[in-house]
């Protein structure tokens, strides 16, 4: 247990000391909100669905976990490079622990970063349903992070290269998110588009955060949970069997 302690330790102070790393992360979110949240509002008014602001927050919560998350392979590619990560793997533990201390270190990152943006869509006028709902929705933000911080180590085990991680953030990540409904409702989609947006993880990951942030739903928040706990055990397991294969 302290080596998984040593490992999220590790990365919650990499990413406490990189300074220029959290103000730099603010950019992608703030145009969203600025951009979007305020250029799109009123068009999103007229049509009779509210502030557009209230719909597109929990959105970019989750657009800026699933980023933080997968970016959580590149540092271990990182590692690798500098020798970090074959001394982790010749010490005396088992491989799980240590794929489960980087994991939950990356998730930790992740959701300290969602803490951040949650605080910036505050400022710029979102508002909660009731305060006792924030707790809640970390938890689900929480279960975003641990999926996706597994499945980049899943894929950081799994590549190389740096440009093989590049190019999985532009053909993986990207359509994660905009499949997930972070910056439109799921209502009245094409059959082909909604069936896409139903095996996007994300996608329940946002319903959920938006359901008890807001309480507008599209699968209700119960079964967001179910299925994020369950892609959750999944993706944890393909990691570790990932993880036990690397080859410093």
């Amino acid at each position: 247990m302290s080596v998984i302690y040593i490992l999220w330790l590790r990365e919650v102070k990499k990413y406490l000391r990189s300074r220029v790393q959290i103000v730099a992360s603010l950019g992608s979110p703030l145009m969203y909100l600025a951009v979007l949240g305020f250029g799109l509002g009123p068009v999103f008014q007229r049509a009779g669905e509210g502030k557009y602001i209230q719909f597109m927050a929990p959105g970019v919560i989750g657009m800026t976990v699933l980023f933080t998350s997968m970016f959580s392979g590149i540092a271990m590619l990182w590692d690798r490079q500098f020798g970090f990560l074959k001394e982790t793997l010749v010490a005396p533990v088992p491989r799980l622990l240590i794929m489960i201390g980087r994991t939950l270190g990356g998730a930790t990152v992740a959701v300290l970063q969602g803490a951040l943006i949650f605080v910036v869509t505050l400022i710029v006028g979102f508002r909660p349903a009731s305060l006792l709902a924030v707790p809640l929705a970390f938890l689900v933000i929480a279960l975003i992070a641990v999926i996706f911080s597994a499945l980049a180590t899943a894929i950081g085990s799994s590549i190389k290269e740096m440009q093989g991680f590049q190019m999985v953030m532009n053909f993986l990540v990207m359509p994660l998110f905009f499949l997930s409904g972070a910056i439109y409702p799921l209502e009245g989609l094409p059959k082909v588009l909604a069936a896409f947006t139903r095996v996007d993880p994300l996608t329940y990951g946002v319903d959920g955060v938006r359901g008890v942030l807001i309480g507008r739903t599209h699968f209700g928040v119960t079964l967001d949970i179910a299925v994020l706990l369950g892609v959750g055990i999944l993706f944890v397991m393909f990691g570790a069997w990932r993880f036990s294969k690397l080859e410093a």
